[in-house]
């Protein structure tokens, strides 16, 4: 996707947001871990920084991890490609990955991590629109469609995005002072 918004009609943006504003109140796919509806809630709660780094540690973990030693192995190959900088074994390995496992929501956010790193932002956003059906509660991948809607200069919308991912979890370090800092770019000035 070209960052140049398109003229007339509504663009992929647009229509993501809405999506994604109209399913936050949907329940995950049943085959994550029941473990984490306890993990949210303690996260949603205001707790010592340590604790919810600890927290986010572990739904992160839960997220990552399969119960397939196969595909869990799969993945530690793909993120590794990713932190080396490998983009087209990543890109191989996790496009592999969706389609072993097209309901392993942390699949999909890594290949959209590896669309946004590209500068591929349709592709980014189709797989954030498939993270945040299987797990809604994807603060990672709300965080990342905020991003690329302020990279195509949608403030107001990205604000809306980061906001859903601070509803889910008010810890993202350093998410909400950018947000705020956003917001009173945004406000009307009185001359």
């Amino acid at each position: 996707m070209s960052r140049a918004r398109p003229a007339g009609g509504p663009s992929v943006l647009d229509e993501a947001l809405e999506r994604i504003l109209a399913a936050r109140d949907a329940r995950p796919a049943p085959g994550l871990p029941r473990r984490l509806d306890a993990l949210f809630a303690r996260l949603a709660m205001k707790v010592p920084e340590e604790e919810a780094r600890e927290l986010q540690t572990l739904v992160w973990a839960l997220w990552t991890n399969h119960r397939d030693r196969r595909l869990d192995a799969a993945m530690e190959a793909a993120s590794n490609a990713l932190l080396e900088g490998r983009r087209d074994d990543a890109r191989t390995m996790l496009d592999q990955l969706v389609a072993d496992a097209p309901d392993w929501a942390e699949a999909w956010n890594k290949r959209a991590i590896l669309a946004f790193s590209e500068d591929r932002d349709e592709d980014a956003v189709a797989d954030i629109l498939r993270v945040v059906e299987l797990e809604p509660r994807h603060f990672g991948a709300l965080a990342g469609l905020g991003q690329i809607l302020a990279r195509h200069g949608r403030a107001r919308e990205a604000i809306a995005a980061f906001d859903l991912a601070l509803a889910v979890n008010p810890h993202l370090r350093g998410l909400g002072e950018m947000v705020e800092r956003m917001r009173e770019r945004e406000r009307p000035r009185l001359n």
